[in-house]
């Protein structure tokens, strides 16, 4: 009996034991919540470019650009050649180009169509950028180094690229009417080539007798060969101004997350003459390297648009 008795009151101190101690101990901690994974853009990243050259040579270009893109962000980039310089300014401004590579004017058309649109990028030779006047041989104008020789252009056929050309057609034209050439003084209306491509060789088959287009396209054209400089010269080479350039839509940070845009930035800075890679792009751009603009740096290219009638 004492026996049993004693087996019942240690059965007993062990439950009460038992029990203190589960009311002391912790709960069991619970397992992490699993962070749920940024969303993945639902669309590319798409850029486009003024069509200023030969459509070949500009999807080589932008073909080559997206795979670094591509590489250096981790999304899917996309190249969406246009037909001309209006299409691309409102691919832009509806949001079916996320940015796109413009001239001057372009630029800033687009810019004040989209707010908080953000010139971010320009090649190194785009902050003092030029225009050189070509002619026909055959024509006997002579090259010039002051800008009153533009007025012997008086009487003469001429062409510019596209009408919404900064290079060849805004800051050509706003340099004749410094010289006091108007367009008036010409013989008959102007062309519009289209591309600075097609204005060297209109000029060159002596369908105008002079035009004017991108400095550097004419260099790299007469360092390849195109250019037959039997019939075609340099007759001025315009003073620098600001040109070319990369723009943004604001809402890339919110379609590609806080930040894309400085990545976007840094992936430009990025490329190195050094790498084999990175200097075929640099090379098809005709740049040593990239650097950051502003919106700020276009404000004289603003006024001479609206100066001339192209931008309202």
């Amino acid at each position: 009996m004492f026996r049993s008795q004693q087996k019942t009151r240690l059965a007993l101190a062990l439950c009460i034991s038992a029990a203190v101690a589960a009311c002391a101990a912790p709960p069991p901690a619970a397992a992490p919540a699993s962070q749920p994974a940024a969303p993945a853009p639902t669309k590319p990243f798409v850029i486009s470019a003024i069509p200023d050259q030969d459509p070949e040579k500009l999807n080589r270009l932008y073909g080559k650009l997206a795979e670094y893109l591509k590489a250096e962000l981790g999304v899917e980039v996309v190249y969406k050649p246009v037909t001309d310089y209006t299409a691309v300014v409102n691919a832009f401004k509806t949001g079916d180009v996320d940015m796109a590579w413009f001239g001057g004017l372009t630029g800033v058309q687009a810019r004040l169509q989209v707010d908080g649109a953000q010139a971010i990028i320009q090649r190194d030779i785009d902050e003092k950028f030029r225009s050189v006047f070509i002619a026909n041989v055959a024509t006997g104008i002579q090259p010039f180094e002051d800008i009153s020789g533009l007025m012997g252009l008086k009487g003469r056929t001429f062409t510019f690229g596209s009408e919404s050309s900064t290079s060849g057609r805004l800051m050509p034209q706003f340099f004749m009417r410094q010289a006091g050439l108007s367009l008036s003084d010409l013989k008959g209306e102007p062309g519009f080539s289209g591309s600075h491509d097609k204005t060297i060789k209109l000029v060159e088959a002596g369908s105008y007798d002079a035009g004017a287009l991108n400095a550097q396209v004419w260099e790299a054209r007469v360092k390849s060969g195109e250019v037959d400089t039997s019939k075609v010269i340099v007759i001025w080479r315009t003073p620098p101004y600001y040109d070319y350039h990369w723009i943004v839509r604001p809402d890339v940070e919110q379609n590609f997350g806080a930040g894309f845009i400085g990545r976007v930035k840094q992936a430009f800075l990025a490329l190195d003459q050094a790498n084999p890679t990175h200097k075929e792009i640099l090379d098809l751009f005709g740049a040593q390297k990239f650097i950051e603009t502003k919106n700020e740096n276009y404000v004289d290219i603003e006024a001479i648009g609206r100066e001339i009638g192209k931008i309202k």
